[in-house]
């Protein structure tokens, strides 16, 4: 079924706010698009377009964008496919759903597709996301200029959220290049208590979503490496005043949760609920500090 960015549909709000989630007789299937671009598996050295939502008449458009960071990988992890896991479907199924369940108001392409951008460390274009997303970010590895950059943005206004990275290995690798960023900062935990847990939707703890491939192969396990991945974590880097500066869903994949909620009715209803609620949660903090 063919399925609009500007449809109507009010399904997930439904989810979320009734959580009535048996009771539906609507499957959130019938309502999602999937997005295909041939081989969307590995990684890709290019995104399929690059830089920020243009509109018709080719001025960049100012709503709300979603943005990617490309990043260059130095390790690499099962199932990861560097700064492009998740992608694009994640990115565009986020967008969408953002603009349904809150008031903001997304880009959009001069094709009509939502506004999720991917940019690199070095664009001039950085400079005008609100957040940068990274997935894989165990397998991260950044320049002295491209630190410098990131430095920058980060301490000008912006944010990076690193989500799908497992285990002890990963987190090192990411924290390493983190500290190199902002080696004045620690990383810190946040608790069920944070603001960032309510800020819309009340979210108990960090749900654990394992890619689909994981999930269906383990007969519906969690944890994708065992005991070492065993509890997920949200934790963050906060500046002086408060303002988060990075955040992490370590051990857990978030991304997941919005890019396969249109394949398996099982999956959407265990994982894509809860994605979606941490993902809006994280963004309107991030956007109101």
């Amino acid at each position: 079924m063919t399925w609009s960015p500007r449809a109507s549909s009010r399904l997930l709000t439904l989810l979320l706010v009734a959580g009535l989630f048996s009771a539906l007789e609507v499957a959130p299937v019938e309502a999602q698009r999937r997005i295909r671009y041939g081989n969307r598996t590995g990684w890709m050295p290019d995104p399929y377009r690059e830089g920020l939502p243009t509109a018709k008449n080719g001025v960049v458009d100012r709503g709300f964008t979603f943005c990617r960071l490309l990043y260059q990988s130095v390790t690499s992890e099962q199932r990861g496919h560097g700064w492009n896991t998740d992608y694009p479907d994640s990115d565009h199924n986020f967008t969408v759903r953002f603009e349904e369940l809150t008031t903001v108001q997304p880009a959009w392409w001069a094709d009509g597709e939502p506004g999720y951008a991917v940019v690199r460390p070095l664009q001039s274009e950085l400079f005008e996301c609100p957040f940068l997303f990274m997935s894989d970010a165990g397998t991260v590895g950044l320049s002295d200029t491209e630190v410098a950059a990131l430095r920058d943005y980060l301490l000008k206004g912006g944010l990076i959220w690193a989500d799908d990275f497992w285990g002890d290995r990963a987190w090192r690798r990411f924290t390493n290049e983190m500290s190199r960023v902002l080696p004045e900062y620690s990383m810190v935990d946040i608790g069920p208590d944070h603001a960032i847990m309510h800020a819309l939707y009340e979210v108990d703890a960090v749900p654990q979503v394992p890619s689909i491939q994981f999930w269906r192969m383990t007969r519906f396990s969690t944890s994708e490496m065992g005991s070492e991945s065993g509890t997920p974590h949200l934790r963050g880097i906060f500046g002086e005043d408060g303002r988060p500066l990075v955040l992490a869903t370590h051990n857990t994949d978030i991304g997941d949760g919005w890019e396969r909620e249109g394949e398996d009715l099982d999956f959407f209803y265990t994982f894509s609920p809860k994605s979606y609620a941490l993902g809006i949660n994280i963004l309107l903090y991030v956007m109101s500090h």
